[in-house]
């Protein structure tokens, strides 16, 4: 055990022995130096044209410690992944998410809509999968992050993502949105998209993706949708015509007016978009939640028993808020966790111990769900204070491409923890699951 302020190697036979549990109550030692991460953020950035200090702009977005999750989590995380991917495939899965949906969300470009983030909770029980996204941030950053990573556990005992295949899987999953929404011509210009993006809390993100396309010999610009400009049958920006849009509004239908030149390019397919609405309506709608924890429902989508098996298992028993059971909720609520549908970042959420009858009131029948409170996992530091964590698994068609832990205290994950923020990830062998 270590507490020194830079990653540490005296522990190495002592923490060797602890499986994950134990070494994230008990071990110290930071897997980054946060000061020095800092500078070569910076330095990355002022390249791009972005001059701050994160450490004053972004204080706690990165922590310095590590969480560590066990070979066979990491595991069931995965197949739970493919069983998602498995039950979207299913045409009445598809005809029962999508009925009566907007057109936008409707229409269906061709490609599975992007890189996705699994948001999971881990106790005892093992991973209990509490929501899905289409534009997950962070993916670049933990790059970085997971690039500098130090870690006091001896080589043999860790397994990690390789951090020099991210910036591959992140650039090809890019390219193939372009390829499958395209008549097949190579991918030549790309916006990154997103409302007042320079204001953005992630838009140092977006830097590195503009950065990383361009060494891809990609041309790149960062927009607002109003600078977006229709001509003939193409979306432009200034003289530039564009041809793939990496979509980072949380306008996720494109129902807004200010987003009706996108939705109209993208319907006409003047352009390609990633994410786009199909995939947000088939992934990350937490009403989907509820369907994925019914078993005559995943039989009627023909999913496999082992597929329903691992969904009926680690997702939470999830319900909508309705006239029929608003009263029920009510007087168990202490059990719920109450989330808007379509909503993110967990904005408008609380949990049930916490909320008011004036909030209790005001929360839409319909448009909120009801989500089983999963304990999320606990991380330790040095200076006896209690981190709580969820783990993201960043993926594309499946495959898992980067796991990575958010530390916070509170209800939910903020960035707003001194200590908190993204945490790198250390997956080590479990002796007690007969992996060696």
């Amino acid at each position: 055990m270590n507490s020194d302020l830079e990653p540490a190697t005296a522990c190495d036979s002592y923490c060797a022995r602890m499986d994950s549990e134990d070494l994230n109550q008990h071990c110290y030692c930071p897997a980054l130096s946060l000061s020095g991460f800092h500078a070569e953020l910076e330095a990355r950035l002022l390249a791009s044209g972005l001059d701050i200090s994160l450490a004053q702009s972004h204080p706690h977005l990165f922590a310095a410690l590590p969480v560590y999750v066990a070979v066979p989590m990491r595991a069931q995380m995965a197949a739970a992944v493919l069983a998602v991917e498995t039950l979207v495939k299913s045409e009445h899965y598809r005809d029962v998410v999508l009925k009566g949906a907007s057109e936008a969300v409707q229409f269906d470009p061709g490609s599975p809509g992007g890189v996705l983030g699994f948001d999971f909770h881990l106790g005892a029980a093992g991973p209990k999968l509490i929501e899905i996204n289409t534009n997950p941030g962070g993916l670049l950053l933990c790059l970085l992050q997971a690039q500098a990573l130090k870690t006091c556990l001896p080589q043999e005992f860790q397994l990690s993502t390789d951090p020099h295949k991210v910036e591959d899987h992140a650039i090809a999953a890019l390219r193939d949105e372009w390829r499958l929404q395209s008549s097949g011509q190579p991918l030549t210009t790309v916006a990154i998209l997103d409302d007042a993006p320079a204001h953005q809390y992630l838009y140092p993100e977006f830097l590195l993706y503009q950065a990383l396309l361009r060494r891809h010999g990609i041309a790149c610009d960062i927009a607002d949708p109003a600078a977006l400009l229709r001509r003939g049958n193409k979306l432009y920006l200034g003289e530039r015509p564009i041809d793939l849009i990496y979509n980072r509004i949380t306008d996720f239908g494109l129902a807004n007016s200010e987003h009706q030149t996108l939705r109209d390019a993208y319907l006409e397919r003047a352009v390609a978009l990633s994410p786009h609405p199909r995939a947000h309506a088939l992934y990350a709608d937490k009403r989907n939640l509820m369907r994925m924890t019914d078993p005559a429902f995943l039989a009627a989508c023909g999913l496999d028993e082992n597929a329903a098996a691992t969904l009926i298992d680690v997702v939470p028993p999830t319900v909508w808020l309705s006239d029929a059971n608003r009263a029920a909720l009510w007087a168990e609520r202490r059990r719920w966790f109450f989330k808007p549908a379509r909503g993110y970042g967990s904005k408008a959420s609380y949990r049930g111990d916490k909320i008011t009858h004036k909030v209790w009131g005001a929360l839409s029948d319909g448009d909120y769900v009801a989500q089983e409170i999963v304990q999320p996992g606990t991380r330790a530091s040095a200076g006896a204070e209690s981190f709580k964590y969820d783990l993201r698994c960043y993926t594309y068609c499946g495959e898992l491409l980067m796991l990575v832990a958010r530390m916070y205290q509170g209800q939910t994950t903020n960035f707003r923890t001194p200590g908190g923020g993204f945490a790198p990830v250390v997956v080590t062998r479990s002796s007690e699951a007969g992996i060696a």
